[in-house]
């Protein structure tokens, strides 16, 4: 999901003309991979950068090892809440009078613990709620609306986004490459003078959010599917928060959740494009070496344990029917990690893979037929999922045996050497295209910095690949595809 979000969002420099097969293939990544330096600040701080000089553009992708798995209990959502609000600005940017507006938002403060201890003794909060909404409203008058984003948008910069998933926050644009300081000044103000204005406004936004995605019947199936398939992880708790949560967060709260994660340390930035990497040492330096170290954050210490029986439920829902199943894999880090990724490819990536073949094609039992590693995240132990949309009158029960039967097969015969070779090819594809986006590659370098330990895997990954065979397929297989480790959610058509 993440390489298509970066190839959606990234600027593309010119194609590759490599033939999958061409041995010139891992030179060519050796000569990007040759391009690359990095450095760490006293404070502990990472940089990556990449010399990419075939356009004046530069990408830029700040990463804060951080998501809805490090979310306390009782405030889920915050991770989430807190990139929305990380747009807002600072003392200097979003404000015409910050001295005048601190006053009026500590007040908002005040009210609203105020409006909570009332509403929590039964007494009727209608006048401090009146007084809460006079106070925004004056807070409002000092608000330079999106400030933050016109600067960026003016300067010439494009693709300006945000995203949080269940194990990071990202945030990341791309600018001409004559006005790199201008982000190295906008990126150190936004993380070191934060200012989380515009707060109740802003919980209006995501609670609408939440109910966007509560309305649908895929994202309830999906969310319950977390939910039932773990059992004391956090990752089966959704990133958007729940509902109770999200309506009692404060502002202290984001604060609070802000400094305990976004110390420097907890920080890699990946630079992409027609830049001078001593220079950028030097604007680093200069801009972000203001940032005083702190202690290291709190890691997710919780083990999911073995499941020992196959878990299953059923949602009765306003939609079309949709089978999905499950199983538990390990983390992103894990030795088998790259032979996950190719048994789901073999299985169900896209129009000739196993499941789409059977149940599409031949059986026409199923609309379409997919399946995706790392669900929800991939930082942590997770899950290799497969669903299915069944045509009209088909059962559900007639999806699971044809799936089921897929599965016996992978584990039972050896992949043929074509179709190894043909997934193998596939992955080749995707990693030279994926070469084509700055913003991408800003990305991928610090998500295997910070996962697998170093950027350089990145470049490893065509070899690593290339080395698995259909006696590891088969191992994984049978190891994976257990009874004892199946989820099953199946989502039904309200009578």
């Amino acid at each position: 999901m993440l390489l298509v979000i970066c190839s959606v969002l990234g600027l593309q420099t010119p194609a590759l003309a490599l033939d999958t097969t061409d041995d010139r293939i891992q030179p060519y990544l050796d000569r990007v991979k040759s391009k690359v330096t990095e450095f760490r600040l006293d404070n502990g701080m990472k940089f990556i950068i990449l010399e990419r000089h075939q356009a004046p553009v530069v990408s830029f992708v700040t990463y804060a090892d951080v998501g809805g798995v490090d979310e306390p209990a009782g405030k889920t959502g915050v991770a989430h809440f807190l990139e929305h609000l990380a747009f807002k600005g600072t003392s200097r940017i979003g404000t015409s009078n910050w001295e005048a507006e601190k006053v009026l938002l500590d007040k908002l403060d005040r009210l609203d613990t105020q409006i909570r201890e009332a509403v929590a003794t039964g007494q009727d909060p209608k006048n401090l709620q009146a007084e809460f909404a006079q106070t925004e409203s004056q807070a409002d008058k000092y608000v330079k609306v999106n400030e933050f984003s016109k600067i960026i948008s003016q300067a010439g910069g494009v693709n300006l986004n945000a995203f949080t998933s269940i194990d990071t926050t990202n945030y990341l644009y791309s600018l001409p490459a004559n006005k790199i300081e201008l982000w190295f000044s906008l990126e150190s103000e936004r993380f070191l003078d934060p200012v989380f204005r515009e707060f109740s406004k802003e919980k209006d936004v995501v609670l609408e959010e939440k109910r966007l995605r509560d309305n649908s019947p895929t994202s309830k199936l999906f969310a319950a599917f977390q939910e039932q398939a773990f059992a004391i992880h956090p990752y089966k708790q959704p990133v958007i928060g729940y509902e109770k949560d999200l309506r009692n967060l404060t502002r202290k709260d984001i604060q609070d959740f802000f400094t305990t994660y976004y110390g420097p340390s907890n920080l890699t930035v990946g630079i992409v494009g027609d830049v001078d990497p001593q220079q950028v040492k030097q604007l680093a330096v200069s801009y972000f070496g203001r940032y005083v170290a702190k202690s290291t954050a709190p890691v997710v210490n919780t083990v999911e344990p073995v499941q020992t029986a196959p878990k299953s439920f059923t949602l009765e829902l306003d939609s079309q029917p949709v089978y999905m199943e499950g199983y538990h894999r390990p983390a992103i880090d894990h030795p088998d990690n790259l032979i996950y990724r190719v048994i789901t490819r073999l299985m169900a990536d896209g129009r000739r893979s196993r499941l789409y073949n059977q149940l599409v094609d031949k059986q026409k039992i199923a609309l379409s037929a997919w399946g995706f590693n790392g669900y929800p995240g991939n930082k942590f132990p997770n899950l290799l999922v497969f669903y299915a949309f069944p045509t009209p009158g088909t059962s559900l029960e007639k999806i699971e045996t044809a799936l089921r039967a897929e599965i016996t097969k992978i584990q039972q015969e050896p992949v043929t050497p074509e179709e190894l070779e043909r997934v193998k090819r596939k992955f080749r594809v995707d990693i030279l295209d994926s070469l084509d986006s700055d913003l991408y590659l800003a990305q991928a370098l610090v998500e295997s910095e910070v996962k697998l330990g170093s950027w350089r895997q990145l470049f490893e990954e065509i070899d690593r690949v290339d080395a698995v065979t259909a006696a590891d397929i088969q191992r994984v297989a049978q190891a994976t595809f257990i009874d004892t480790n199946r989820t099953v959610g199946k989502l039904i058509t309200k009578n």
